[in-house]
């Protein structure tokens, strides 16, 4: 199967919730394949479905005043933070023509960077009830996801280059007790985000059986 590949670099946060609205609509009507949307945001936090107030530890006033929006959202989990240096994707796949099955679908989204950790030498994994990926009890990659008729939006969230200390302001997830980390971090140099960036549409592409490229690169080949 192909799978549309959209690189956008940095987005406003507003703008990749339109973009994911309309992709959304354009897979269940079955007029684009399943897409795979890469990003990065400015500073913005945002919360989801179950999240809790007391896992903002400031004002939204204090957060404006260090430059980072807020927005509250219809995925799952709690509160978290994007922003630059850190690889956001927006896996827009219709699951009937995979698994109608969330847990498979989280598991696998978990697979795809459990690779990406490895091909860097670090070992990365799960804690069970928390989703995500981890490095020892520190969260490498969050993710919280939306479903409607068996297609997703949302998705996950990399900390490649990340300003950790953006997480200082939140109970990242909901999570207490837990820190965050980076490739950087972990790797105790940069690593570029291109260069990040490809290998997770290569293990993307693998776990999910999908043919990930830009449009140019899908013409002519059948699904």
């Amino acid at each position: 199967m192909l799978c549309h590949l959209e690189q956008h670099g940095l987005v406003d946060y507003a703008a990749a919730l339109e973009l994911q609205r309309k992709r959304v609509a354009q897979r269940k009507a079955g007029t684009v394949p399943d897409t795979l949307i890469l990003l990065e945001h400015p500073h913005v936090y945002t919360l989801g479905r179950n999240a809790q107030k007391e896992n903002m530890l400031v004002s939204e006033e204090f957060l404006a005043s260090r430059g980072a929006q807020v927005f509250h959202t219809d995925r799952g989990g709690d509160v978290t933070y994007h922003g630059p240096g850190q690889l956001v994707g927006y896996p827009i796949l219709d699951l009937t023509q995979h698994r109608r099955d969330i847990s498979w679908y989280m598991r696998s989204l978990e697979d795809v960077f459990i690779r990406t950790a490895h091909d860097y030498g670090i070992e990365a994994g799960r804690i069970e009830g928390a989703a995500g990926v981890w490095v020892g009890n520190n969260k490498l990659t969050a993710m919280g996801v939306h479903l409607s008729r068996w297609v997703t939006s949302h998705g996950f969230a990399l900390n490649v280059n990340t300003d950790l200390s953006f997480f200082e302001w939140i109970v990242p997830c909901g999570l207490h007790g837990k820190g965050v980390t980076s490739l950087a971090k972990l790797l105790g140099r940069p690593v570029k985000m291109e260069e990040v960036a490809e290998r997770v549409v290569e293990h993307f592409g693998a776990v999910f059986g999908l043919e990930v490229g830009a449009v140019e690169e899908l013409k002519g080949r059948k699904s």
